[in-house]
């Protein structure tokens, strides 16, 4: 067909979409189409991106004639959301030729392409009017297709159509890289945008990771292409692959370069990874009970996620010959293959060592990162002995000291470090000051619960674990130990004549000359009061024993001048040998103290050792104990009420029910006397059962009056709560005074809740699923910690009374009373003081948000009429 006005084709565009259909007259070179109102045509559907496709018309040297291509993407090359299809091909570009269907993403926008020749311009105009445009072209013109009847120069005849193609504008200046390959692997063409991008792929041929693949891919294909992505250097790439096997062909396209969406992609990947790893490690932290396991896991979950080759954890210290500031590593994980590196980081003076820069940055909270090769020379020296190529640091700061730091290293390429991994390292530290300070507090509690406030000696619960630790060991060298008792003769004068101030003073001075009295390896305890054991590990005969007796009983000859007085005190000593009549701790602590009992009938200020005749009891204890099992029956018990006191109202909130025995004899007997003997008869029993019945009944009758309800607290002896029967008995209690359990706390000591933690678990949650409220009552004087008690379904905690009465002379005790109420309330728990009696104390309590108090600041413990009075006298003013 000759290229004259009668044979002239014209191009036709039927857009169909939700607004109905029109017709274009394709006149112009090209077109955008998309949703966006700035395209050439709009495609008027949600489906559509804003510039969804290009039509371009595509023209041959030496020809008037031309036809269209329609392209996926915009003019930056980048594709449409919901794709391209033509006759119901999804494709990146495409030759129209006359009746093609072109869809844009679906079928709720499309568009039908129709080349007509011998169609006058008259009749072109015409056609954008008319209903049925198929009746009016079958009319009027016939359909052609402009890619067959363009009349090529002769010098193109024999020309296939890609080399055809090639000549068409948009290849050559389009900024997206093409490139064909025949089926050997050769290059072919490469458009200029492809010889800028990539210069040495025809020398590199089928290596080059664009071409890399295509033969055995094309080879496997269902569909003549397909989409690939391409790591080119550090750089990525959406490819489209044709394969066109009518002329041998392989043609791909870069559609897009996608490093930055990888890069973005792989950095999203490694910030949930690091944030993964420090929650997985901050949960070891928190709930591993070993301080030094918790940090090798902790550190080798960072290490995984991060994917280094090493990471440290270093700590400042003095330095053991020069006292300089120094550093060591004290932790280290490191990949399987590499070796530990922590003998080369002992002891490391920082200015001596070359380390100076690393101090002065990382005091001053600043990190330290980079590539080995640029840090200082000294610096490096450090590095290249583990084989370090890069380096991240950040510093571990305690109670706002420079304590130490934790790092990564990478051993096996120049890493440069993202600032998610600094984030990352910088949250593991604080999570391990975190774990670091939980730990010195829990030390401090512990050294408290095991230690007497009073003289720094370690007290029973500690005497009873070395006595333990120390009886095996004796059998087994084939040697004995002695136990011995100490009581001062009547030291109870001396305190209620001069105070207890003075008093404490004198303990204190006895205590250290007892010590100066010991053998090496010997132990002096404080039991309680005026009382101190004495642990004689190593005993070999029976003069040592009598020896270190009589030193201490000399070293209390002298007199003690304190404040001005000249105080003289004497002791009694009971001592008991580890021998076939006292084989255990238990027997051998009872012996001792029977011995004791028995110095003291001698006329005191002697010791006297245990035989088998002293095996009777104390005939005053027994006396009390006989008393004791008939005190239920004849009414001699009752209850009295310490009210409970909310530390910001001041209004009463609870009450604890306190077990009274008034002798008709004796009088008033303390309960430090009476309840290790009720203990130890197994009466507390019975009578801990009727202090419950009796304290519901009460709370019940008060609700009962119209006074506001509140809650009863009730302690459990260890026997009690060890009773098979005790969650039946309470809700047998309940259901008879009409108690609801809301009302009721029920408070066990911490040696109680630890002494069988599954036990306790156990029995705590039935009585938590019957509603009952559970306290732990004197924490702080028992051997446990914050992190094991949360294992049990607890309430409430009451801070013992002995941290109380130091709080405002001990600036330590603060510290740990701080400590306990801040762990106490990340666990959920209520905090009530016990034993506030000033009001310095009150205020301290306040300022750290301690909930509840008990004391006599307040309220001593009352009977029943007097807190009824009071109760009364609290609703009046509501």
């Amino acid at each position: 067909m000759s290229g004259n006005e009668r044979e002239k084709i014209r191009h036709l565009l039927v857009v169909q979409d939700p607004q109905g259909e029109r017709t274009i007259p394709l006149k112009e070179a090209t077109y955008s189409l998309g949703r966006h109102s700035g395209n050439a045509i709009v495609l008027r559907s949600r489906s559509v991106s804003k510039q969804h496709a290009i039509l371009l018309r595509v023209t041959l040297p030496q020809t008037d004639q031309y036809g269209f291509r329609v392209i996926d993407g915009n003019f930056n090359g980048k594709g449409s959301t919901n794709g391209l299809f033509v006759n119901g091909s999804k494709c990146s570009y495409h030759d129209l030729k006359h009746g093609d269907v072109i869809i844009f993403g679906d079928n709720q926008a499309q568009a039908t392409y129709y080349a007509i020749s011998n169609l006058s311009e008259k009749a072109f105009s015409e056609s954008c009017q008319v209903d049925d445009l198929s009746v009016f072209l079958s009319e009027q013109a016939n359909p052609v297709n402009p890619f067959q009847t363009l009349v090529v120069d002769p010098s193109f005849e024999g020309a296939s159509d890609t080399a055809l193609a090639r000549l068409a504008s948009f290849p050559e200046l389009i900024p997206n890289a093409i490139i064909e390959t025949d089926l050997e692997g050769t290059v072919t063409y490469l458009n200029p945008a492809a010889s800028l991008k990539f210069p040495k792929i025809r020398e590199t041929g089928k290596q080059h990771p664009i071409l890399a693949g295509l033969l055995s891919a094309v080879k496997n294909l269902e569909k003549n292409s397909f989409v690939r992505e391409v790591e080119v250097g550090t750089e990525v790439f959406e490819q489209s692959v044709h394969y066109l096997p009518e002329s041998d062909l392989i043609r791909t396209f870069i559609v897009r370069d996608i490093t930055e969406q990888k890069q973005a992609e792989a950095e999203l990947h490694q910030r949930d990874r690091l944030l993964q790893a420090v929650a997985e490690a901050a949960n070891y932290l928190l709930m591993e009970m070993n301080y030094e396991t918790a940090i090798d896991k902790a550190l080798a979950t960072l290490g995984e996620a991060a994917k280094v080759d090493r990471a440290y954890f270093f700590q400042n210290h003095p330095h053991p010959d020069t006292k300089e500031i120094s550093v060591s590593l004290r932790f280290e994980w490191t990949r399987l293959s590499l070796e530990p590196s922590r003998h080369h980081w002992q002891n490391q003076p920082y200015q001596v060592s070359g380390l100076a820069r690393w101090y002065t940055a990382l005091s001053s909270g600043q990190s330290i990162s980079g590539l080995s090769q640029e840090f200082p020379a000294a610096e490096r020296e450090h590095l290249t002995r583990d084989g370090i190529q890069s380096l991240l640091l950040v510093p571990l700061r305690l109670d706002n000291d420079f304590w130490g730091y934790i790092g990564l290293a990478d051993c096996t390429c120049e890493r440069h470090w993202s600032r998610h991994e600094e984030s990352t390292l910088l949250t593991m530290a604080a999570s391990i000051i975190g774990a670091r300070q939980r730990q010195q507090v829990e030390e401090k509690i512990r050294y408290q619960a095991l230690h007497d406030f009073l003289t720094g000696l370690p007290n029973r619960l500690l005497f009873n674990e070395m006595l333990a630790t120390a009886l095996p060991n004796a059998r087994r060298n084939s040697e004995s130990l002695a136990v011995m008792f100490l009581d001062l003769d009547r030291f109870k004068v001396i305190n209620d004549t001069l105070g207890h101030t003075l008093g404490d003073e004198l303990l204190r001075s006895v205590a250290q000359r007892l010590k100066d009295s010991l053998r090496g390896g010997d132990t002096l305890a404080r039991w309680g009061g005026d009382e101190f054991t004495i642990l004689l590990p190593r005993v070999n005969h029976i003069e040592e024993v009598s020896q270190v007796a009589q030193r201490m009983l000399q070293a209390l000859e002298n007199v003690f001048p304190l404040q001005g007085h000249e105080l003289y005190v004497n002791a009694s000593l009971g001592i008991a040998l580890l021998d076939q009549n006292s084989p255990d701790a238990e027997t051998l602590i009872q012996h001792a103290d029977a011995a004791l009992y028995h110095a003291k009938d001698k006329g005191r200020n002697n010791y006297q050792f245990y035989s088998v005749s002293l095996s009777a009891k104390n005939p005053e204890l027994l006396t009390l104990e006989k008393n004791l099992r008939y005190a239920l029956e004849r009414a001699e018990l009752t209850v009295y009420y310490q009210p409970r006191v909310n530390i910001t109202t001041g209004q009463i909130t609870g009450m604890e029910a306190l077990l009274r025995w008034q002798h008709p004899e004796m009088g008033l007997v303390a309960p430090n006397v009476f309840i290790p003997l009720a203990e130890e008869s197994g009466l507390i029993v019975p009578i801990g059962e009727w202090v419950l019945q009796t304290a519901c009944n009460q709370n019940k009758a008060w609700q009962d009056a119209g006074l506001p309800p509140l809650m009863m607290a009730v302690n459990l002896s260890l026997k009690q709560f060890r009773q098979p029967n005790l969650v039946e008995t309470i809700a047998r209690i309940l259901e008879q005074t009409g108690l609801e359990a809301q009302f009721l706390e029920l408070e066990i000591t911490e040696t109680t809740a630890i002494e069988d933690l599954n036990f306790t678990r156990t029995v705590l949650q039935e009585l938590e699923q019957m509603g009952v409220y559970i306290s732990i009552d004197d924490f702080g004087t028992g051997h446990s910690s914050l992190s094991r008690l949360q294992m049990l379904p607890l309430h409430n905690l009451k801070i013992d009374r002995s941290f109380i009465q130091d709080l405002t002379t001990d600036v330590k005790v603060a510290h740990i009373i701080k400590a306990i109420v801040s762990l106490g309330q990340s666990l959920g728990l209520r905090l009530t003081a016990e034993g506030v009696e000033k009001e310095e104390e009150l205020e301290f309590l306040k300022s750290i948000n301690c909930e509840d108090v008990q004391g006599f600041l307040f309220y001593r413990p009352l009977t029943v009429q007097k807190a009824t009075e009071i109760l009364y006298s609290q609703s009046t003013k509501l």
